[in-house]
Order: C-alpha cells, then structure tokens, then sequence
C-alpha cells in the first residue's frame, strides 16, 4: 500500500501524475491538463476535509454532496464529466494500489455524458457586472482584499485569460498612459496585444501596481502570492474569482476567470464593436468564442 495517499495526498496525487497518470489513449497527460487535474484534485480534496472525511475513506454520498455545493452548482456538462472521469481515475489507481477497495466514482461514470453542443458561455449579464465594477472601486482594507481586486479587475477589464494573467510583468501594465493599457506578450499562437483599461478599472490597478513595487517578491510578476514570486494557479484564480462575486451576492454564474472574459467580450459586442474586433481584443485567430458569447445577447439587441 502507498501510504503517502493517507499522510499526503496532494503530494501523492502529484507524483502519481508525474509519474503514471494517462488518459485512455496511454498517452501522458500534458502539462497544462495536470495542473489543471491537480487544481481539480485540491478542490475535491478541500471538500472532504469540510465533510471529515479523505481520498482512502469517501463515498457515493460524497461525490453527490460536491455536486450540491455551492461552486460545483455552477459546473457545466462538461466540467461535471471531466470531475467525474478525475474521480473513477484516481480511485481505479487507489483499487489497484490497495489503497481503496471500491470506486464510488463509477457509477457516476455510468451516467454522465459528453455535451452534445457546446454549453452556453458563462457570464455576468449588465447589472451584475455595473455591481462588480462600482465594487472594485471601492476602498481595499488589506494588501490581500487589494490584489485579489486587482486581480478581478484585471480579467473583468481586459478579458485576458488565467495562463496570460500569470505571466504578465510588472511593465505591461501602464495605468498612466494616455489610454492607459495592459500589455500582452505573444505566446504560442496568440500574437502579442495591447489592451486599454476602462475607467473602472484604473484606479484599483495603479494602487495595486503602486503597491507590488514595494513588495519584497522575488521577480517581476504583477501578480503572486508568495515571496519566492510563484505564478498563481488556476486554482487559486478560481478561489479569488469567487471571493470577489460571492462579495456582491453573485452565485449564478461559474466563479472563474472565463465568466469574467466572457463578460468582456459580451461588454465589448453589447457596445457595438464587431466579432472581428473583440476576437482580436481577446488574442483570438477565430470567431467562434465571439459567436458563442454573441448568441447570449437578445436578438432585439442587433450588434
């Protein structure tokens, strides 16, 4: 038996991907999808510690409970499937290794399907979004309340994705020029880009930016949580995405960086520009994103 599942799950759960983890092509899961796995794997993790219970120990009850709470309510098909099949690989690998003798997580297997058309983009409709602008530019009461802010606002106000946010530099971001913008370095396909801040977000981020300059972070990353400088994980962004709207009475929508540039881009079409435009705003070759995010706006709302 692997004991390190009882003493340090996260460790283990992280040296298994490393090591063994593939989907059902055998292939090894590249590095994008296991940190997103492992950000998956802490959500869960979390919540079992919340019903005292752990990886070794849980059941069917509790995967039904995750489904109730309060963020996997906002899952969409999708998100639910990729949980799901998370969960049945984890405990197989459990079964195997001694560690478990069931898997709860197959009969949800059994049940769950791929969407058959794409789920509906997530978004702040106007109101909800004015709600979160006129929140952000409220006073912060601490250094955390302030980043976590500036970071909201950052999504909010350039639709810029979670893998850009973490590696944006503490240059890219010019609040006093005339446009003030946020500068985005290409990276794989995506050319680079400038993207000009709203008002709304303007004064938060030249606080924020004011701030991080004084910090003693090793680097030059415009945001990180700890000294050593760290980029900031997908999970931690969905933990801050969520603090900031659970603040201004928002749970409909998913709590992540996506609704926010969703909301963007839905700002952006709502204002009159083209899908050609706010494709290019949101580094994007395609239209597609742009006609997803287009079709949630009323047809007596001509773009």
């Amino acid at each position: 038996m692997d004991t390190l599942w009882l003493t340090n799950p996260t460790l283990a759960y992280r040296d298994w991907q490393a090591r063994e983890a593939a989907g059902a092509d055998r292939r090894p899961f590249a590095a994008r999808s296991i940190v997103q796995h492992q950000a998956m794997f802490e959500h869960f993790r979390r919540h079992l510690m919340a019903r005292e219970t752990s990886v070794v120990t849980f059941g069917a009850d509790d995967i039904e409970a995750f489904w109730l709470s309060a963020e996997a309510r906002t899952y969409s098909q999708a998100t639910r499937m990729r949980y799901v099949k998370l969960l049945d690989r984890l405990c197989r690998h459990l079964v195997f290794t001694g560690v478990r003798q069931d898997n709860p997580a197959a009969p949800f297997l059994a049940v769950e399907r791929w969407p058959d058309t794409e789920p509906t983009p997530q978004y702040l409709d106007a109101d909800a979004d004015a709600r979160l602008q006129a929140y952000l530019q409220s006073p912060a009461n601490d250094l955390a309340q302030l980043r976590s802010r500036a970071i909201v606002a950052t999504f909010l106000a350039t639709g810029i994705t979670a893998a850009e946010a973490r590696a944006a530099r503490i240059v890219d971001l010019v609040p006093d020029a005339h446009p003030p913008y946020l500068f985005v370095p290409a990276h794989g396909p995506r050319d680079a880009r400038t993207v000009h801040l709203p008002e709304f977000a303007v004064p938060v981020l030249r606080a924020w930016l004011a701030r991080r300059k004084t910090l003693p972070i090793e680097g030059d990353r415009l945001f990180t949580l700890t000294p050593d400088g760290r980029p900031i994980t997908d999970m931690s962004f969905g933990r801050i995405v969520s603090s900031v709207l659970e603040a201004i009475g928002e749970a409909d929508a998913e709590m992540s960086p996506r609704t926010l540039r969703n909301t963007f881009g839905r700002r952006q079409l709502l204002a009159g520009r083209s899908r050609e435009e706010v494709s290019l705003m949101l580094g994007l070759s395609s239209h597609r994103t742009c006609d997803r995010v287009a079709a949630t706006i009323p047809v007596d709302r001509p773009l």
